[in-house]
């Protein structure tokens, strides 16, 4: 299941670094945006249990790392050379990690309900820094079909 998941994305992002290989990553990037930008009064109510597992920092990860993921692909399929894809991903993750520091900023003075929470951030960071491993293993496999 791995191997197809990887031939796919191998596929859909190899080739030359054009901007239609990130229009997922930008779309996405929008998405997130209107998604953290939803005042806390229309947010579902977390249960104990959920607030006992940090389910939200989860969902911070995931979100991010997946926004991460989508700008980090088309660079691990490239035929750049390996120290440049490692400078292009420490980039993307630094942007995306600033990128979750904003948005808390955004949340906090922009957004009614919502509060800056510097472990969301953390959380962000740490989906983008997830996305590296993620995507090399998945992108950067010798797989043969």
């Amino acid at each position: 299941m791995i191997s197809k998941l990887s031939i796919l994305l191998q596929q859909f992002f190899s080739g030359n670094l054009t901007l239609k290989k990130f229009i997922p990553g930008i779309a996405w990037f929008f998405i997130l945006l209107i998604v953290l930008c939803i005042p806390g009064r229309d947010l579902p109510d977390s249960g104990d249990w959920l607030q006992k597992i940090f389910f939200d920092k989860w969902i911070h990860a995931g979100l991010f790392g997946l926004l991460a993921f989508l700008f980090m692909a088309p660079v691990y399929a490239t035929s750049l050379s390996d120290k440049k894809k490692w400078l292009c991903v420490a980039v993307v993750a630094t942007l995306i990690s600033a990128w979750g520091l904003c948005t808390e900023f955004i949340q906090h003075y922009l957004v009614s309900g919502r509060s800056f929470d510097k472990y969301d951030w953390l959380a962000d960071t740490a989906g983008a820094v997830l996305a590296i491993f993620i995507s090399r293993y998945l992108l950067q496999r010798n797989v043969n079909p």
